[in-house]
């Protein structure tokens, strides 16, 4: 598994726990970062405080896109996918947006429901097309 799909899955594991335990995020990525074997990866640590950052408006495109669910609705794990998905879409320049939709539909393949795949590749494909990367 390539680098950054092993840190996207790292920072995933970050943001899904944090939600979980109802701890803050940073309070948990501390944590990992403390106690990680093999250490995280910086892009893992990168990807965890850009969603963080931009939460808000992540959550409100994602209120907006997700034709007939709520944040609330849906399964944590795609929420979190999605979350990551958006970030790297609209703020990570060097990754292009449809490597960034087809890792987020293969984490959600393997890590989530039967129709997470799709569910996901089309709320990320919507926001790709409608989105514009906002300036830093």
């Amino acid at each position: 598994m390539p680098a950054r799909s092993k840190a996207r899955k790292r920072a995933l594991d970050v943001l899904y726990e944090a939600e979980l335990r109802g701890a803050d995020t940073e309070t948990v990525l501390a944590e990992h970062v403390a106690r990680a074997e093999p250490t995280l990866p910086a892009y893992a640590n990168a990807l965890v405080t850009g969603v963080v950052a931009h939460q808000a408006h992540i959550d409100d495109l994602l209120q907006s896109y997700a034709v007939g669910w709520t944040l609330d609705r849906m399964p944590p794990v795609d929420r979190n996918v999605l979350r990551l998905g958006v970030f790297e879409l609209l703020w990570v320049d060097d990754v292009p947006d449809g490597v960034a939709i087809s890792e987020a539909v293969e984490l959600a393949n393997r890590l989530s429901t039967e129709d997470s795949p799709r569910f996901i590749n089309g709320v990320l494909g919507r926001i790709a097309s409608a989105e514009s990367r906002p300036a830093s």
